[in-house]
């Protein structure tokens, strides 16, 4: 004979369960503690501003929050819903819930190009953008050459970022690193970029090749410019540095063109992140420009 439990009766849980509720706990108690340190208040505060007990937020922080949340849970999971759709009540339009469970249902690695993407398309008004152009790319591409030429024939000001860098330092580039470190100047390049969206709402501007490592300031450049990689074979690279008086390359001609390459092999998906790709391989510097300018025009178009 099978005795069944009076209506009522608490089922127990069984052990994968009972981790898996502590560890959404556990989750929910770091994020509670993460954001409140964020803003800089101590626990007292936030007691006092939710109106609850200092205890229970202890409780709340430690992973070892009221059962009712573990309940509210697997309501929402019987109905097939995230627990945020339960307890939001803003009332929003369907679409944000189809898109939050849309990127709820990507892998880890994916979410930050779709975010970005999203961004970029609806982020920034778009015909801003194609006010901007921006030529990325390392040493010896022709970024120089090609932005100069074009910011001519546009009749828009022709910024170099890295001058404006040594502008704003007062002194040269490799002092710049010398004295401030990379993280130092990266945080006055950043400066100077924001400085130069909002002089120039119009414009052509170059920048050091290295910016693309940089998520934050590369991501402002993209979401703000039309960019265009110019690139060259590694050969070319070299030859057109040393045409520019840089004759360091020659001492260590074998070993320089490895650290070239390794260069370019680390940042091409970056680079790849541009709105356009010019090759400036073989070419003389008016067969890029047309290129360039044909590429300009149908972005505009």
């Amino acid at each position: 004979m099978v005795v069944q439990a009076p209506r009522g009766t608490p089922v127990p849980a069984l052990p994968e369960q009972q981790r898996d509720d502590a560890d959404f706990l556990a989750a929910m108690g770091r994020r509670v503690r993460d954001a409140r340190e964020r803003l800089g208040m101590a626990r007292k505060g936030l007691s006092a501003c939710a109106g609850i007990s200092e205890r229970y937020l202890a409780q709340l922080e430690a992973g070892e929050g009221n059962a009712s949340v573990l309940l509210l849970r697997n309501v929402a999971r019987a109905l097939g819903l995230p627990l945020t759709d339960l307890v939001d009540g803003t009332g929003k339009p369907v679409e944000h819930r189809l898109i939050r469970r849309f990127l709820e249902r990507l892998p880890e690695h994916r979410l930050e190009d779709v975010v970005f993407r999203l961004m970029r398309e609806f982020g920034t008004e778009e015909s801003t953008r194609k006010k901007r152009i921006a030529l990325v790319g390392l040493r010896g591409a022709g970024k120089t050459t090609l932005g100069h030429a074009l910011a001519d024939e546009l009749a828009v000001p022709f910024v170099e970022l890295d001058r404006e860098i040594e502008r704003e330092a007062g002194i040269g580039l490799s002092e710049v690193f010398l004295l401030y470190g990379r993280t130092g100047y990266r945080r006055i390049e950043r400066r100077c970029l924001e400085r130069m969206i909002d002089a120039h709402p119009e414009m052509v501007m170059t920048v050091g090749g290295g910016i693309v490592s940089e998520p934050d300031a590369y991501n402002l450049l993209l979401l703000n410019f039309f960019t265009v990689w110019i690139k060259a074979s590694p050969g070319e690279h070299m030859a057109r540095v040393v045409a520019q008086g840089d004759l360091r390359p020659i001492a260590g001609n074998a070993e320089a063109m490895a650290d070239l390459n390794r260069i370019l092999d680390a940042r091409e998906p970056l680079y790849r992140k541009a709105d356009a790709t010019l090759d400036t391989s073989d070419e003389r510097p008016e067969q890029s420009l047309s290129r360039l300018r044909r590429a300009v025009r149908v972005w505009r178009a």
